[in-house]
């Protein structure tokens, strides 16, 4: 599908969620220790433990900001105090909102990297989203060789060198959510299925081995959240419908 990604916007004030939209949210993890509290405050007994056993403070604080700002937007949508937001988890971990609390409509994905968290946002059906910080020094040929299809492996190494790291992390992020969207995480090998990633191609699922109708149930679109950092949405049906919002720290 071929789209133009439209620019991160301050959301407007009555932010609705029609059916058949995607909102893409991009949140900064570098916030002040004030807004850092605040949003401490709102997160669960599970997830403050979870906070508190990460080694390095920069982790806990990115850990609770992306946790934190995620219940302030689904807040929003669901007009509903985010302190009081509950989830559940799939087998293979997998967030999603309790029923009672609109689990079975509104679905969300969340993904961070560096300073940056994306959490993408929909109604009655799939969608996953990953966002990768781009490292030049990355082994891309190899660890592509170990997990890429043969065919993204084969495209990868046909481009000129400083265009393979793009490419891999663009590659990575598109296999990603993906994999996010249908809910099953790693368990689904990444070299059964490809996505497109040539500079300037399209977002695009374009096979699945063993699954010849797959590949015509889902969307990919590129995000770009910065000039150092790619990304991608999945969704299950059409995303034509796609808007980015910046969060702004309002809760």
């Amino acid at each position: 599908m071929i789209a133009v990604v439209p620019p991160w916007n301050s959301p407007p004030l009555d932010l609705t969620l029609d059916m058949g939209e995607i909102h893409v949210w991009r949140v900064s993890l570098a916030q002040t220790e004030s807004c850092l509290q605040s949003l401490q405050q709102t997160l669960s007994a599970d997830e403050r433990t979870k906070a508190d056993r990460f080694r390095f403070p920069k982790d806990r604080s990115q850990f609770i900001v992306s946790r934190g700002a995620l219940r302030a937007i689904l807040s929003r949508y669901l007009n509903i105090s985010s302190h009081i937001l509950r989830f559940e988890y799939n087998p293979y971990g997998k967030p999603s909102l309790i029923v009672a609390q609109g689990g079975n409509t509104l679905r969300f994905n969340l993904s961070h990297s560096g300073n940056m968290a994306v959490i993408a946002i929909t109604k009655n059906r799939d969608i996953g989203v990953d966002i990768e910080s781009i490292n030049p020094n990355f082994p891309c040929l190899e660890i592509a060789e170990k997990f890429f299809s043969p065919l993204e492996h084969s495209v990868l190494l046909l481009l000129p060198e400083h265009l393979q790291p793009r490419a891999f992390f663009t590659c990575w992020t598109r296999k990603e959510a993906y994999i996010k969207a249908v809910g099953k995480g790693l368990s689904i090998p990444l070299n059964q299925f490809d996505v497109s990633l040539g500079p300037g191609e399209p977002a695009a699922l374009l096979n699945v081995e063993d699954n010849p109708e797959e590949a015509s149930r889902w969307s990919l679109m590129e995000l770009i959240p910065s000039s150092d950092m790619v990304a991608a949405v999945a969704v299950a049906g059409d995303c034509s419908k796609l808007h980015c919002w910046q969060w702004t720290g309002e809760f």
